[in-house]
């Protein structure tokens, strides 16, 4: 019996592993945690009666039979055999650290941990000798190519790899006219081509600022330089990541856009069961495209990937600022347009610091986030 908590349950990465653990018995459901969708945590609880549970709306010490707890601690807890951190945003840092040291194995689909303190994350997991896997369909994709050619722990150096290509869709906008970007609608921006996604990720993917957070996440993931990192537009979705091979070959995963997939895998990890999720068909794919990226039509991926090289507290404010512009524009507060204009001024303002500490990643984190809602509310 494999025992697992899910920091982020609500959210899609938290449904769709609980679709699976659905299905599989010898996985039992310790912990789960929610933000403010009540009413499903509530069905979640009763129908996988998880030891722990926590919302910020549960202001009891027991609720539908489960022991009230941080999500922070949820994650730290000694019954983890696996740790999910689905959470969007900044909500997961302190539920991932907390797990590193407690010596949990960790499954993670969310980027902004990386992005805001990858060194401190990989550095606290190499230390603890605890085990990162990722969620993500791109890092799955690359870390199931590496499987056979390299040992796979966070943080590790490739000797035989000589590049990662991350595939990105293009999003909702990749066709349209870059002078009509600026003043599309929220419900164009969350009309994803072919993934279905929350909303953060889902307008993140239409400025590509996803990508750019992805190219961040791979750096430290695997332990590779900014410049062995490459993107791709493959518009079918099909290829989620390849890698180049000093001897010239290339290893590639291929699958449906379907996050089940790479949820499976690391929930059943090292073994490889049957799946009823829908099969590839090679033969009715007919072609797969790609092309170089037109930068020019996303200022969002350009920015994440300037503020990733210096490091440091610039890459909090990228995603603090990120974050924020997001929540303005899907709250309708801007235009589309003001996204990259928002995280610009940031971090062009932006005092850098480094040898940041969680706490004062987390103050920095709250400061930016704050004080750009008050600017354009």
């Amino acid at each position: 019996m494999k025992n697992v908590s899910i920091i982020g349950s609500t959210g899609s990465i938290g449904r769709q592993t609980l679709d699976i653990i659905r299905k599989d018995k010898s996985i039992k459901v310790i912990g789960l945690s929610g933000n403010n969708n009540l009413e499903l945590l509530e069905r979640q609880v009763l129908e996988f009666k998880p030891k722990y549970v926590w919302s910020p709306k549960i202001t009891s010490s027991c609720w539908n039979n489960s022991y009230v707890m941080p999500q922070e601690a949820i994650a730290a807890l000694s019954e983890n055999n696996l740790v999910i951190i689905s959470t969007v945003g900044s909500a997961g840092l302190l539920s991932t650290i907390n797990a590193i040291n407690a010596k949990r194995t960790i499954a993670i689909a969310n980027k902004e941990v990386l992005v805001m303190a990858g060194s401190i994350i990989i550095e606290a997991a190499k230390k603890q000798g605890t085990t990162i896997l990722p969620i993500d369909s791109e890092h799955n994709a690359i870390w199931q190519c590496l499987i056979g050619d390299c040992n796979m722990h966070a943080g590790s150096t490739y000797g035989p790899l000589k590049r990662i290509i991350l595939t990105a869709s293009g999003g909702a906008f990749r066709d349209l006219p870059i002078e009509r970007l600026a003043s599309v609608s929220v419900d164009e921006a969350l009309a994803h081509p072919t993934w279905v996604m929350g909303k953060k990720i889902t307008i993140d993917c239409a400025t590509l600022m996803n990508k750019g957070f992805e190219v961040i996440e791979a750096r430290w993931l695997f332990g590779i330089d900014f410049s062995k990192i490459s993107v791709l537009l493959h518009r079918e979705s099909i290829i989620h990541g390849m890698v180049e091979f000093y001897d010239g070959s290339y290893k590639a995963l291929l699958s449906y856009p379907d996050m089940h997939m790479p949820i499976q895998h690391v929930l059943s990890y090292p073994k490889r069961p049957c799946s009823e999720w829908k099969q590839l068909d090679l033969v009715a794919l007919k072609t797969l495209s790609f092309s170089e990226l037109d930068v020019n039509r996303y200022p969002c991926f350009k920015l994440a990937l300037s503020a990733g090289r210096i490091d440091g507290s610039m890459s909090v404010a990228l995603n603090a600022s990120n974050e924020a512009a997001v929540g303005l524009f899907l709250d309708k507060k801007i235009c589309f347009g003001m996204i990259p204009k928002i995280i610009e001024k940031e971090l062009s303002n932006h005092q850098i610091e480094y040898n940041k500490n969680i706490p004062s990643i987390i103050e920095l984190d709250n400061e930016i986030k704050s004080r750009i809602r008050r600017d354009y509310t």
